[in-house]
């Protein structure tokens, strides 16, 4: 077999559940079979500052520990996870060999260094400890590389990589483990421990055993039927099971199987786990979890509505949940949802056979005129502004999602039909209204660029055949815009072109986008 150990965390996380009273009868038989079917480790609980139930896996110190683990441990070893700020070292006896074998300490981004202080105060202590950071997901590769080179120095047991968020696929656990296995000391042992945001925990669970180096100690984290704080945990009768079929592994399923008829499978009742699409969604934005549940207890919203609200949420805000915030997006987008199926309808009844020219505001339009009116004379496009409204050609819509250019059409409304996004209606209340979440938000996350957010539209309309012009892109120092008026309200440059870039070439893959003017988002 490889070096690959396993670690179950049932009395731990999954005591979100039912808030770790699982009853001292329980404990003890969840323990008893674990170490039964041959597992390497069990994580009995938190080392936490609270009041001590012998009923709850809290624990305040290994004393209380040592009363519920069984004589006979066999070759099992037993673990207890503590978050540095909750948990005072005070209380934690030197080690013994007569209870915990070692320390699972978390911290965030935010405060390593007090989280690798505390580790190395475990340390002094006698206990082998696991460094994991919560969300590596959330690390840029440089953040991970600097988070290494500290944990080196203080050289704890074993260095985890945790989905806290549930959002990782095979390509970024194949990214964060070359980066930790290429730099992480050779003796430090890497965990694993995975969620089941997006049922991929067995699968990657697998991944993680073939892309591993033959010389390199691991821990694999799971739980009994793969329970913790909704969706849950890595399966361990799934892990154990393939361990034994296909890494030689020792283990006794059967045990297993028992404690989770007994045990596991009652308190399903109290809170199911298991996949669901809102936390889905929660990890593909790479989301505090609560923010899904906050959403969820509204009882209001569907699975679309959620990612639109979840798609929303701001980079700094995405880790530490902060209700007050999430409470205010929901608000917001409450206020601007709006039935907008009729005037979809009616769109699709004008738009239908017929091929689309949008003009988007570039100066490319005043300079390539003749070209795009020789088009539109031997093409009869319907034509669509977006964002403006064009004095040299006779457009049919004007597409609306900015309040400042909006300010600029009043007037000219019997020119053209106004279409705005919802987030116009405080300004604007007698033109045809669109859902804006429904344009700016997916699972990519967001772009207001009015283009993508017309073209998207056009394509909900099952258009399919666009022609743009004016659609030119940013350059820094240069007359972007077809009028000066509208250089004041960008200063973006090359980082908006390519995160436009992105989507045009999304789009593309699905609608045909021919562009008649020069742009940088054409090949």
């Amino acid at each position: 077999m490889l070096n690959i150990k396993l670690l179950d965390c049932t009395l731990r996380d999954g005591g979100y559940i039912n808030d770790w009273n699982f009853g001292e009868y329980t404990i003890r038989e969840i323990l008893s079979k674990l170490v039964a079917s041959g597992v390497d480790y069990v994580e009995v609980g938190f080392l936490r500052d609270c009041a001590y139930s012998p009923e709850k896996s809290l624990f305040n110190n290994c004393a209380e520990i040592a009363r519920i683990l069984p004589e006979n441990r066999g070759n099992t070893r037993f673990t207890a996870m503590s978050l540095h700020n909750r948990y005072s070292l005070d209380k934690l006896e030197p080690y013994d060999g007569r209870t915990i074998d070692a320390v699972r300490v978390t911290f965030h981004d935010y405060d390593i260094d007090e989280g690798l202080a505390y580790i190395r105060g475990v340390r002094e202590k006698g206990y082998k400890v696991f460094a994991n950071p919560i969300n590596i997901m959330g690390y840029s590769d440089d953040m991970i590389l600097r988070l290494l080179e500290k944990v080196n120095e203080i050289r704890p047991y074993a260095f985890s990589i945790v989905d806290t968020f549930g959002s990782m696929m095979k390509e970024d656990l194949q990214r964060i483990y070359s980066l930790v296995e290429h730099n992480l000391d050779k003796d430090i042992v890497i965990g694993l421990h995975l969620h089941e945001n997006l049922a991929l925990s067995y699968s990657l669970a697998q991944d993680f055993i073939g892309m591993k180096a033959s010389g390199r100690e691991c821990v694999i984290d799971a739980s009994m039927l793969g329970m913790g704080r909704s969706p849950g945990n890595l399966c361990m009768e799934l892990i154990m099971d393939y361990m034994n079929k296909r890494q030689s592994g020792h283990y006794d399923v059967n045990p297993v199987l028992d404690g989770i008829d007994d045990h596991i499978e009652r308190l399903k009742q109290i809170e199911p786990w298991g996949y669901s699409t809102a936390y889905a969604i929660s990890a593909k934005y790479n989301l505090h979890r609560n923010y899904a549940e906050f959403l969820l207890d509204k009882g209001r919203l569907r699975a679309k509505q959620i990612n639109q609200i979840l798609g929303s949420i701001a980079r700094d805000k995405k880790t530490a949940y902060d209700e007050a915030y999430i409470e205010e997006l929901y608000q917001d987008f409450q206020n601007r949802a709006i039935d907008d199926a009729q005037t979809l309808r009616e769109l699709s009844a004008c738009l239908e056979g017929r091929k689309c020219l949008i003009l988007a505001p570039g100066s490319s339009i005043v300079r390539e005129r003749e070209k795009i009116k020789r088009f539109i004379r031997e093409e009869s496009p319907v034509i669509i502004s977006a964002n403006f409204a064009s004095d040299e050609y006779a457009q049919d819509y004007v597409f609306c999602s900015n309040a400042m250019r909006y300010s600029a059409l009043r007037g000219r409304r019997a020119e053209y039909c106004l279409l705005i996004t919802s987030n116009l209606l405080d300004v604007c209340s007698d033109a045809k209204a669109l859902n804006y979440a429904d344009l700016v938000f997916d699972e990519k996350g967001n772009c207001d660029n009015c283009v993508i957010m017309l073209l998207k539209l056009l394509l909900k309309l099952k258009i399919t055949d666009v022609y743009t012009a004016g659609f030119d892109g940013y350059k820094v120092g240069e007359n972007n815009y077809v009028t000066s008026y509208m250089a004041s309200q960008h200063t973006k440059g090359e980082k908006e072109n390519i995160n436009i870039r992105k989507y045009v070439d999304d789009l593309r893959k699905v609608m045909r986008i021919t562009f008649l003017t020069p742009s940088q988002y054409a090949d």
